[in-house]
């Protein structure tokens, strides 16, 4: 005969905080088989029926009797639970949600249980009320209301423990999504204020080659825009996309600049969007590319990796670099695929190598979502 959790929410304090959470936990079946449970298994045990037997209308009455005081004294010791719930956590106020628990089931179980086992008494035809035996039940009721408050009282608080740990699960996912979207947006400006540079310059130079660059720009542009959203993409559509932006590179640069590209086996593969973009522009962005100086860029797939390497001619009077673009790169892996790439200086060739991720992994680990 004791109080089970509630079947709709409960209002409860989680341990950091004063806000109340809502504790659903479903407790119909327990219900519905521990109160007949209890109300034909105490009278039983405690000697209540006397010498009653199954042939006698008052028998069968009686578990009627019964069944009906343990269904009081378990949705009233439920109520009671819910409200100290209420009142008081294990967090903030032990002591007297440990004082309130034992009052409540004490001073309402035990007034029931004597008031009602007397009523059976008489009602039953008894010559007396057999006092120990009032004793003995109220004393296995309170016990049974305790220990199974206490059961259930321990079930809450692991279902606030697995609730605070979907929350901060749901606050980390939050946060990387926000830190991939920061890291995405970096990439637009920059892009685009060297784009209209380039563009500037091929209009004054050479309209024809500045229609043939609006052109790739578009297709650059609209890829960017069109991936913004997704965390993995065909290793195919970013090679598409990164022989637009060959392309404007070449336009813009000429012989100066040669990309090898050797990219057999790599259409079964993903990868985080604008990834080789990223490698492509940083390779131009800190080198000298000048017909005196031509740069070469590799482009290769070495079984799960996609590589970019150039050979090492830093730009004259170029400042420090601040390996934002690169670190960027390495942050935008970790957070989707739980991966790093692989920065390489030996001194003559810089190499960056970056995992790719099959679509096996994204089905079965959920690495990540297209």
């Amino acid at each position: 005969m004791a109080p089970e959790p509630e079947v709709d929410s409960i209002p409860s304090k989680t341990s950091d905080s004063a806000v109340r959470e809502e504790i659903a936990l479903n407790d119909t079946l327990m219900r519905a088989i521990g109160i007949p449970f209890f109300g034909i298994a105490i009278p039983n045990l405690t000697g209540l029926f006397g010498n009653l037997t199954w042939s006698d209308p008052g028998y069968w009455l009686g578990y009627v009797c019964f069944i009906a005081l343990a269904f009081c004294i378990w949705q009233g010791n439920r109520y009671l639970l819910f409200r100290t719930r209420q009142r008081f956590t294990w967090f903030d106020k032990p002591i007297e949600k440990l004082i309130l628990l034992f009052m409540n089931n004490i001073f309402f179980t035990s007034p029931l249980t004597i008031a009602w086992i007397c009523m059976w008494f008489k009602w039953a035809g008894f010559p007396i009320i057999k006092w120990e035996i009032v004793t003995t039940v109220t004393l296995v009721n309170v016990i049974c209301v305790l220990f199974v408050t206490h059961v259930y009282e321990t079930v809450f608080m692991v279902k606030e423990q697995q609730n605070d740990q979907v929350r901060n699960a749901q606050l980390q996912k939050a946060k990387a999504e926000a830190e991939l979207e920061a890291l995405k947006n970096q990439i637009d400006p920059h892009f685009m204020f060297n784009s209209l540079n380039s563009l500037s310059y091929l209009i004054d130079t050479s309209p024809p080659r500045a229609r043939q660059f609006t052109e790739h720009l578009a297709e650059v542009y609209r890829y960017i825009l069109s991936q913004k959203e997704r965390t993995l993409v065909m290793v195919d559509d970013e090679l598409a996309f990164v022989g637009h932006y060959v392309t404007l590179l070449q336009l813009r640069f000429g012989s100066a600049l040669e990309i090898k590209q050797d990219l057999a086996g790599a259409s079964t593969a993903l990868i985080p969007p604008i990834s080789a973009f990223v490698a492509l522009e940083n390779a131009v962005k800190h080198n000298e590319v000048s017909a005196g100086a031509p740069l070469r860029i590799d482009l290769t797939m070495d079984r799960d990796m996609l590589i970019v390497q150039n050979r090492l001619q830093p730009k004259r009077n170029l400042q420090p670099s601040s390996g934002i673009g690169l670190k960027n790169l390495d942050e935008r892996f970790f957070i989707i695929t739980g991966r790093r790439i692989s920065v390489e200086n030996n001194g003559r060739l810089f190499t960056v190598r970056m995992p790719l991720i099959s679509t096996t992994s994204v089905t079965h680990n959920g690495i990540a979502m297209l």
